[in-house]
């Protein structure tokens, strides 16, 4: 559904929009790929690693809604990856948070109604489900601006729909990365913030191939969760490094133990496809949820049904869990 058409990515420079942009250009035959983000050098340094005729650059701010419409002008599809992204950070700058998580959705949902785009997919975290920290809560407010958006639609074509997935391995801030920097360092120990803190994880690829899979099935409306691994911090630790001890440093500000993806209060929503979940939204849709535009059928679930990284039925561990790491690309 790409062929010939002009995606763009908000926040583009980061992990997910560059191997997005690699993965459309290499796949498929767009039109453009436009990366849209505000930092000046990233973009410099993408340009040179990105070569392909459809790239295109546009330096902007989510929080800047004229060129925000500047920018989605004559686009098919929008992937609203920007974001402030750090837990602690966000503890301790909300506001800057919330302008950018919240008011720069709001700018992303108005400028593509003005413009006519397509879809819209927003990423969002496993955090936003029953969060505890800002940055959490900022991202749920998102979700739901976007669910609710398509209620405002009436006789546009524009949709709008969510992708939610855990952690991403290899990513920057993320704990692989983080151990891998400590070990080149000949760090004597490794930091553990819980013995009992489990993560969900995804590499960066399955991410953005879930991502673009989700414009062909999506309504609008639905918020879609992949059927991913957990992983135990402890396991990561005991992996890479085997001879080191661990340090138990505790939890940082904002931060779970374990994360959810699909709360038990919303089990009455939910469905189970073949490889993902999808959260009906709570406000009233014309749409049938149970079976997406490419023909998949989702059935629901118990009422006590909660996907949660400790609960998970499928795990990452000793070599599997070492061979992923090691082909894991990292961002520093």
């Amino acid at each position: 559904m790409f062929e010939n058409s002009s995606i763009l990515i908000t926040g583009g420079t980061g992990s997910f929009g560059k191997k997005c942009a690699a993965i459309l250009t290499q796949f498929y035959q767009p039109r453009r790929v436009i990366i849209y983000s505000r930092d000046e050098f990233k973009q410099f340094e993408l340009s040179r690693k990105m070569t392909h005729p459809a790239m295109r650059f546009f330096l902007g701010d989510v929080r800047d809604l004229p060129r925000l419409n500047t920018a989605f002008r004559g686009v098919d599809y929008v992937i609203h990856a920007a974001a402030l992204k750090q837990v602690p950070a966000a503890e301790y700058n909300p506001m800057e948070c919330i302008k950018t998580n919240v008011l720069g959705a709001e700018n992303v949902i108005s400028a593509a109604y003005e413009n006519g785009v397509k879809k819209v997919i927003a990423l969002s975290t496993d955090k936003a489900a029953c969060p505890i920290n800002l940055y959490g809560a900022t991202k749920l407010v998102s979700d739901k601006l976007f669910v609710s958006s398509n209620n405002l639609a009436g006789d546009r074509e524009t949709r709008f729909s969510v992708v939610r997935y855990g952690n991403v391995l290899g990513s920057r801030g993320s704990v692989v990365p983080y151990f891998a920097a400590l070990l080149a360092n000949q760090a004597k120990e490794l930091p553990i913030t819980d013995l009992r803190m489990t993560r969900f994880s995804i590499t960066l690829e399955q991410g953005v191939q879930f991502v673009l899979k989700c414009f062909e099935r999506m309504h609008g409306g639905e918020l879609f969760v992949p059927k991913i691994p957990s992983i135990r911090i402890t396991e990561v630790a005991r992996v890479m490094a085997p001879n080191l001890p661990h340090k138990l440093v505790g939890i940082r500000p904002g931060e779970k133990v374990h994360e959810v993806m699909c709360p038990a209060d919303d089990a009455h929503l939910t469905l189970e496809f073949a490889d993902h979940f999808v959260i009906q939204p709570a406000i009233l849709f014309g749409s049938d949820f149970r079976n997406n535009l490419l023909g998949e059928k989702g059935m629901p679930l118990a009422e006590d049904f909660q996907y949660s990284s400790d609960r998970n039925e499928h795990w990452l561990e000793g070599e599997q869990l070492a061979n992923m790491i090691k082909s894991t690309e990292m961002e520093t």
